[in-house]
């Protein structure tokens, strides 16, 4: 079955302080071209991860331009997740080996994902690789099929990359973070690549006055009075949290005042991050070290809550298709310490935002640094706050997902301009 996932519309206008007037000149004259075309988002789950929070505010933007926008999920399927975990793993680069029955669990979900596609749509967009095969089996429809891959798949595993490639040619176009994610070989009709955003305006992200963010953080037993190193991301072996902690025990030992909270989003699709949260608590924990997670009461706005907290932002990702904590933290003017991984180093470079590392030696020592220069801390997180804003909000997504829909259903890339179907 599909599961449709209710979206509040969110107003462009409420956008218009923070972004440029040309952008949002160009969003409006997109969206009277694009009013009544009817668009499917489809991935697996609609809580936990990054791609959900982004459709969270992409659809209720696409609705208040005008589209006709459903938001639909796979369901919960423990099986499919453990499968399309391992298959997310390999595509960023892991060595596995589907086992027959794995295959046959996939596409057992994808076919009955197609079978209850029941509606009419212009476009449909598939999230990442959990139902990448649901084209294969529903045909065209009249639609065209966009597959957006949402993590970094340049050195995927061959095997498991084989198995899945068939089913994404079969899409009218591919979208990327970035160029360099596009795994050898790919054939498929048209290549787009559009970085994801974060929404200023969400709960997790808008402005908070600083006696809540001190009183919040406190009831979780943190010390508002000492310096804190955040990292928010899933409890994924990709987002490095041995490597943090291993960092932040180097920094305590130079600075003993100092305190970390790991926090973690726990996705539906994702069994494999409750492996990775039991060993950190049962094995990692000091009195200064936290873990929290979104089942024990920190929500978006608890996140936002630490990450304004925080003199010093962690995302040190091995590999990472974007890492929205990364423009959250710059969006909040703190200086934030990033893995050189994928596409980190499109939101901050040395000495704009933070810092990029590649060991937790590196990682301790510009923590420290950060931490025992606040001035210089400040101006660093200041300057990466003016690139999210020129860069990275959501309007910006906006305008690029209506570029390709318009190019897709009724430009060039249609191959069949003037059949797009309005209401």
């Amino acid at each position: 079955m599909l599961n449709l996932v209710g979206v509040k519309r969110k107003a462009l206008r409420s956008y218009e302080p923070l972004i440029d007037d040309a952008l949002v000149a160009e969003i409006r004259e997109l969206a009277g071209q694009l009013r009544g075309l009817r668009v499917l988002h489809l991935n697996s789950t609609a809580y936990g991860g990054g791609v959900a929070e982004l459709l969270v505010s992409m659809v209720g933007l696409e609705q208040d331009a005008g589209l006709d926008v459903e938001w639909r999920t796979m369901g919960e399927d423990e099986a499919f997740f453990k499968v399309t975990k391992r298959i997310h793993n390999a595509l960023q680069g892991q060595a596995c080996e589907l086992t027959d029955e794995e295959r046959a669990i996939y596409l057992r979900c994808n076919e009955a994902a197609a079978e209850a596609l029941d509606g009419q749509y212009d476009a449909v967009i598939v999230h990442d690789p959990q139902p990448a095969a649901v084209r294969h089996v529903a045909g065209p429809r009249g639609a065209r099929w966009i597959w957006r891959c949402h993590i970094d798949t340049s050195e995927p595993d061959a095997a498991v990359w084989a198995f899945v490639e068939p089913y994404i040619e079969e899409h009218d176009a591919a979208v990327f973070t970035m160029a360099q994610f596009v795994p050898p070989g790919l054939a498929v009709a048209r290549l787009e690549f559009i970085p994801p955003a974060i929404d200023p305006l969400s709960s997790k992200n808008r402005d908070l006055p600083d006696d809540l963010v001190r009183a919040l953080v406190g009831e979780f037993g943190v010390d508002a009075e000492r310096p804190l190193m955040v990292q928010v991301a899933r409890f994924d072996p990709w987002k490095d949290p041995a490597g943090v902690i291993q960092a932040y025990r180097l920094v305590k030992a130079e600075m003993p005042e100092v305190q970390l909270a790991l926090i973690g989003s726990m996705a539906g699709d994702d069994p494999e991050a409750w492996e990775i949260y039991r060993s950190i608590t049962e094995t990692d924990r000091d009195d200064d070290l936290f873990v929290f997670t979104n089942l024990v009461g920190v929500g978006s706005l608890e996140v936002n809550c630490f990450q304004r907290a925080a003199a010093v932002v962690i995302q040190k990702s091995l590999r990472e298709g974007f890492g929205l904590a990364v423009s959250e933290g710059l969006w909040k003017r703190r200086p934030v310490i990033g893995g050189a991984a994928g596409g980190i180093p499109l939101q901050l470079q040395d000495g704009v935002g933070g810092y990029l590392v590649t060991t937790v030696e590196q990682c301790a020592e510009r923590a420290l640094y950060l931490l025992r220069h606040p001035e210089e801390a400040r101006r660093i997180a200041e300057a990466g706050h003016e690139v999210v804003r020129r860069r990275f909000l959501m309007p910006r997504l906006l305008r690029d997902e209506l570029r390709l829909l318009d190019d897709v259903t009724t430009g060039a890339g249609a191959g069949r301009p003037g059949e797009r179907a309005v209401r």
